[in-house]
């Protein structure tokens, strides 16, 4: 640093020229005078001022007193931006250079101009305008000018105090360009605004209307109109609308009602709206076709079409054709025809309306079918003396035949769709009344068919009962309506054949073998012959019996009843009987086990043999003594440290018991005197678990092995007497080791 001043000591003077130099370029510029600021625009205000010499900019400051608005500009005149409008502004500049800014100028005072009038624009009508706006601040008048937007024709001017103006006399569907500004109390105009609005269209004119009655459709046409975007044709009527809309001069409306007047229209419209309705007169539709259609056939041969009257119906036809092609119509300012027919056609019927629109659209097309003809070839064919065959041509229109045969109150019928019918199980010896009957599903049955006579053959006899008597005869039974008439009834099965004939209406068999089956028949015969047999019924003699049955105890409850096969018999029934109830088995073996046995009882043993058809042979009956019962509540006790004693409570009567201990280390058995129900044993080894049983013994001294068995455990400790501990019951039976 000390050097430094030096340096300077000796350059002083060249230093001061410098430094005097340095200062002088570092000064702030000079400050601006505005020459003027005026506003073009409602948000801005121009200012102009004089150069400042080395300003390389200007900083712009408007002020109203509540906001401050500044604006860097490069040189005069600037604009300051963002204002309000119709606002009084204190404006100021400075000037800015690489040394600074100057001081700001003396304010200078402008006034930013009117704001715009937003406009809202309409065409109430094809030749005008209508011009709407809202109040503008600081205005007390507006101007608004309006001219074609293609800058033709005149410009119209109107200055006005209100808010809105109406340009009439304009021309209709022409695109127009509307500007209007408010000026302040000294005349200042403020902003414009500027916006297109088109008139609307004209009405429609020269509109021509034709129908399609086949498609219910009608087409309008009209001539263009001057500044319309688009057309709707609306057609209208009491009950129902309908319309189209185009670009272009001609619409189809179509799905017209028939039976309808309309009103149709047109208007045009564009951006600005629509024209008035151009009215093209009133179009009446085709009539609707006929309903209720009612089809009679009366008399026989003559068709009788009705119909309900329609609106705008001027005469009506009714077409019939019949399902071989042929036609006819019938046209008729009424609602009734009347046609020839014939038996089994079918005819297709449909009516329509006429007026100067046309033809009504397709109703309902109708079909009658008449009755179908009648057989007239028909011939019998006597088969037998309870049928009759009968064949013939098949005829126009049936669909089905119904034979029917009638003798008094016997009436035989037969049904079938080919020209044949059987008719069977006819009374034999009778006159019948027998009648060919046509029938179709739409129509019935032609009743007026001729019947012709046939008379049967003589009659089978009909066996209505077979039985047997006490002494195996078999007795058969039959019915007949024939006179003097021989009967002889015929059995045969496997083992031969057997007769027995008769005048009256039974006969006798004897000596059938059993477990045999027959057919028995029976014929009759007259001096007109033989009659058919009757039907066959089957005589089935009873089964064979057995020729040994054994009876055997399974259980305390159940028993076991075996024999031998017994010829014919498919299923056996056992019967066990005692004062107290009845076990009964149905088997198809040949043994069979009962149930619910009570034990200690009498009891009757039978036994049945059944057929397959459930004929039954009631063949032996033997008495059985069921066995002793099985003792109740087995208990163990200690009697000293090597010993048990065994209790149980004795079964119904008297019985002998045995008792038998199971265990690891041997088996121990012991049998109580008569009439005890305990029993001791001795020299028991303890420690060991053991299976008790206690049988009664039967007459024949065979021990009973199907009372349970219970299991204990004898310990060797604890008290020398009492109760041994009881570990659970087997239901499973032990032979004695």
């Amino acid at each position: 640093m000390a050097g430094g001043w030096k340096k300077c000591l000796f350059l002083i003077g060249f230093r001061l020229i410098c430094l005097k130099t340095v200062v002088s370029a570092k000064t702030a510029p000079q400050i601006p005078t505005i020459d003027q600021a005026y506003s073009k625009i409602s948000n801005s205000i121009t200012v102009e001022w004089a150069t400042v010499p080395g300003a390389t900019s200007y900083l712009l400051t408007a002020e109203d007193g509540d906001t401050v608005i500044e604006t860097m500009v490069a040189n005069s005149p600037g604009t300051v931006t963002g204002l309000k409008a119709a606002t009084l502004y204190q404006i100021t500049i400075r000037s800015i250079s690489a040394a600074g800014r100057s001081q700001a100028s003396p304010p200078k005072q402008a006034k930013t101009v009117l704001a715009a009038p937003i406009l809202e624009v309409s065409s109430p009508s094809p030749d005008s305008i209508l011009v709407q706006w809202e109040a503008v601040y600081m205005a007390i008048g507006f101007s608004v000018s309006i001219m074609q937007a293609n800058g033709l024709g005149r410009i119209w001017k109107e200055n006005t105090t209100n808010t809105s103006l109406t340009f009439s006399s304009l021309d209709a569907g022409t695109l127009y360009t509307i500007k209007a500004y408010a000026w302040n109390a000294n005349g200042i105009p403020g902003d414009d605004s500027t916006c297109n609005q088109r008139t609307s269209p004209r009405a429609p004119a020269n509109i021509q209307v034709s129908f399609d009655s086949g498609a219910l459709k009608a087409s309008v046409s009209w001539t263009p109109t001057e500044g319309a975007f688009n057309y709707t044709v609306m057609a209208l009527s009491g009950s129902s609308e309908r319309s189209c809309s185009t670009t272009f001069s001609s619409c189809s409306i179509s799905s017209l009602q028939c039976g309808t007047e309309y009103l149709i229209s047109v208007l045009a419209s564009n951006d600005a709206g629509s024209s008035k309705s151009s009215s093209a007169g009133t179009l009446k539709t085709v009539a609707c076709a006929p309903g209720r259609v009612m089809i009679q056939e009366d008399p026989p041969g003559h068709l009788s079409v009705a119909w309900s009257n329609v609106d705008l119906g001027d005469y009506y036809v009714a077409f019939v054709k019949s399902d071989d092609g042929w036609e006819v119509h019938c046209n008729t300012s009424t609602t009734q025809c009347s046609f020839l027919s014939e038996c089994g056609f079918t005819y297709f019927i449909s009516v329509f309306a006429y007026n100067k629109a046309g033809q009504s659209p397709l109703g309902d097309v109708f079909n009658y079918t008449t009755a179908p003809c009648c057989p007239s070839d028909i011939n019998p064919v006597l088969v037998s003396s309870e049928r009759v065959e009968m064949v013939w041509s098949p005829v126009r229109g049936a669909e089905l035949y119904e034979t029917k045969a009638v003798a008094g109150s016997n009436v035989v019928e037969c049904n079938d769709t080919a020209p044949a019918c059987t008719l069977s199980a006819l009374e034999c010896d009778t006159k019948y009344s027998i009648t060919v009957y046509s029938f179709s599903e739409v129509r019935g049955i032609n009743m007026s068919c001729r019947s012709r006579f046939i008379t049967t053959g003589p009659c089978s006899p009909e066996i209505i009962n077979i039985s047997k008597d006490a002494f195996s005869m078999i007795h058969v039974h039959w019915r007949s309506t024939n006179d003097d008439a021989t009967y002889t009834v015929t059995a045969q099965g496997e083992k031969g054949l057997y007769q027995c004939s008769s005048t009256g209406e039974s006969c006798t068999l004897g000596d059938l073998p059993c477990g045999s089956v027959f057919s028995v028949t029976a014929v009759a015969e007259t001096q007109a012959g033989w009659s058919l047999p009757s039907y066959s019924m089957p005589l089935e003699t009873v089964p064979c019996c057995p020729t040994g049955m054994t009876v055997t105890q399974v259980t305390q409850s159940v028993i076991n009843v075996s024999w031998t096969i017994g010829m014919a018999a498919q299923t056996y029934v056992t019967v066990l009987e005692s004062h107290i109830g009845q076990s009964k088995c149905h088997t198809h073996q040949s043994h069979c086990l009962l149930g619910c046995i009570t034990c200690g009882i009498n009891y009757t043993v039978a036994l049945k043999a059944i057929s397959a058809t459930g004929l039954t042979a009631d063949c032996a009956y033997q008495s059985y003594s069921s066995n002793a019962c099985c003792p109740l509540g087995v208990k163990l006790y200690r009697l000293g440290p090597n010993g048990i004693r065994i209790y149980w409570q004795a079964s119904r009567g008297s019985a002998n018991y045995s008792t038998d201990l199971y265990g690891s280390k041997g088996i121990f058995t012991c049998t109580p005197s008569a009439g005890l129900s305990f029993c001791d044993v001795t020299e028991i080894p303890c420690g060991d678990v053991y299976t008790v049983v206690v049988s009664p013994v039967a007459e024949t001294g065979l021990k009973l092995t199907f009372c349970p068995k219970k299991i204990y455990s004898v310990t060797c400790s604890g008290s020398t007497l009492g109760m041994v501990i009881y570990r659970g019951k087997r239901n499973d039976t032990v032979s004695p080791r």
